[in-house]
């Protein structure tokens, strides 16, 4: 498979490499530092399954770029990164057909975690945005996730990016064994009977596409 990264920072250009290795070791990186360079590899690319873009890059005009890549590539899912996260940006690039919107800021493991779901067919937004009351639009179903709550979705997500309890606590500014408790929830709520079973079921189920229970 080859994977196209376009950003314009050589740093998180070689820093993405590791971690797009662990979806596939035998993958060929294609990089780029600006959209136009992006476009004419995406155009001789013929194993192209990937595609990462940064939103602030030189030529990629708001999320123009995007649906440039998808009109080129109907069928490769196409990834914005971006250094911050607001809630109208990312429901413009679902609109414009990003099959997800990952902040510079995720961690390493949650990155992967976020690949493997779009890889899958599914979409990724940030959790910071599905805990926001308004609609999005992407895949909707009740899922295993759709009992949980706000709370528990919050702490799910935190899971997901490979925070210990520890650290999702001291987030929330909540006691360690509070964490501990709302986790049982959604172990029982989902079906899990641990960290890894309830990573591996929500990211099954879509994570993160199910409503919250109120």
């Amino acid at each position: 498979m080859q994977i196209l990264v376009a950003d314009d920072h050589n740093l998180v250009r070689d820093g993405l490499k590791p971690f797009l290795y662990e979806l596939d070791p035998d993958a060929k990186i294609l990089d780029a530092a600006n959209f136009d360079d992006a476009l004419t590899q995406a155009k001789t690319a013929s194993q192209l399954g990937l595609v990462l873009l940064d939103l602030k890059m030189p030529g990629m005009n708001g999320l123009q770029g995007v649906e440039v890549m998808r009109r080129l590539h109907p069928t490769v899912p196409v990834v914005i990164l971006s250094g911050h996260v607001e809630r109208n940006e990312v429901l413009a690039a679902v609109r414009a057909g990003a099959a997800g919107y990952i902040p510079k800021t995720i961690s390493g493991t949650a990155l992967t975690n976020a690949l493997r779901l779009v890889l899958a067919g599914e979409s990724y937004l940030p959790p910071s945005i599905l805990l926001d009351s308004g609609p999005v639009e992407r895949k909707a179903a009740m899922t295993p996730l759709s009992s949980l709550s706000v709370r528990e979705r919050e702490i799910l997500g935190y899971l997901i990016e490979g925070e210990t309890n520890k650290e999702i606590a001291r987030r929330l500014d909540l006691q360690e064994i509070t964490i501990k408790i709302h986790l049982r929830n959604v172990y029982r709520k989902i079906g899990a009977v641990n960290r890894a079973q309830a990573v591996r079921i929500a990211m099954s189920a879509g994570w993160p596409i199910a409503p919250a229970s109120t």
